[in-house]
């Protein structure tokens, strides 16, 4: 399944605790959409996340963030991992 990186602006201050809900909130619902939410970072100062998903799409991705209550601004197909 391929793989995909989403970045979320507009997070300043976002806490660890927090990036976990969120992580948690799209994994609760990720079965749904045939999606699996591998990994989350964020950077708080800048306000951006990170997500890596392996999903059959962008859209899946992004139906399950917009359920979970955060759509990505961007989504990536990553065809390249070292």
């Amino acid at each position: 399944m391929p793989l995909f990186m989403d970045v979320h602006h507009g997070m300043t201050g976002i806490t660890a605790d927090q990036l976990a809900a969120a992580h948690r909130a799209d994994q609760a619902i990720e079965a749904s959409e045939n999606v699996h939410f591998r990994q989350a970072w964020a950077d708080p100062d800048s306000g951006t996340v990170y997500c890596l998903s392996e999903a059959p799409s962008p859209a899946a991705v992004q139906r399950v963030h917009e359920r979970a209550g955060h759509k990505a601004d961007e989504i990536h197909q990553v065809s390249l991992m070292v």
